[in-house]
């Protein structure tokens, strides 16, 4: 799949494709990242992309014809869904992730300043995502964390096949948060890793983990129990841990 991606900053994109395990899925070419400098289809000596606004107040909106410019050579290579990163997109979650993974990819447009001029919006992009609700100096994070995220479901990149799928929210775990986790040495500083970790019981091990994960997402995302419960994936000793916890 190939990601271009629409940026004042490219030079930012450049260590971050470079490190950590996801980039093997970027050198391998499973996850393609092509980077388009949005300054380079900007017109007059100083290259500018953005204007103040109409009506007045602060800072500056990105204009609509050099992000239509670089749109344009994009798609004389290929077509793709336009993403733009904004506060008034839907919020990325799992399964948002689980669906870009398996696709062709998309057209990621970072704005910055107060925003980008609503009539390119309205004629050119696809889809409006959102890491949450505060605000970025710029969409930048935002597209490489949905980068990063994607990459690392691709087959191969984690050292462990199965690493993924016990992730929080992953549907493997039927949508909870994942439990604590420890290694060695067994005591540190006073305080003991789990005995039931150490017991080398199969069964006891894994019913820990899954009560350690009712445990945290009832207590900090009491909303992920109930979608849990709504799906029919809460056995009876769910259930039943559940109820203690009251």
């Amino acid at each position: 799949m190939r990601f271009d991606v629409v940026t004042l900053f490219p030079e930012l994109f450049e260590p971050f494709l470079k490190a950590g395990v996801t980039r093997r899925a970027y050198e391998t070419g499973q996850v393609e990242v092509k980077l388009w400098n949005l300054r380079d289809f900007a017109q007059g000596n100083y290259r500018r992309v953005d204007d103040r606004p109409f009506g007045g107040g602060p800072g500056m909106v990105m204009m609509a014809e050099p992000l239509a410019r670089c749109l344009e050579t994009i798609r004389a290579e290929r077509l793709a869904p336009v993403v733009l990163f904004s506060p008034v997109g839907r919020r990325i979650d799992h399964g948002e992730v689980e669906r870009w993974a398996g696709g062709q990819g998309a057209i990621l447009l970072c704005g910055r300043y107060e925003g980008i001029d609503q009539r390119f919006i309205d004629k050119y992009v696809d889809v409006q995502l959102s890491l949450g609700d505060f605000v970025l100096s710029g969409g930048e994070i935002a597209a490489m964390a949905l980068l990063d995220a994607v990459a690392r479901l691709q087959p191969g990149v984690l050292n462990d096949e199965g690493s993924h799928q016990e992730d929080s929210f992953n549907p493997a775990l039927d949508g909870l948060l994942d439990c604590p986790h420890y290694t060695r040495p067994e005591e540190w500083e006073g305080m003991a890793a789990p005995p039931e970790l150490l017991s080398g019981h199969h069964a006891q091990i894994e019913r820990w983990r899954r009560d350690r994960r009712l445990e945290i997402t009832a207590a900090r995302r009491p909303e992920l129990i109930e979608a849990a419960r709504a799906a029919g994936r809460l056995s009876k000793a769910d259930e039943a841990f559940l109820a203690g916890l009251l």
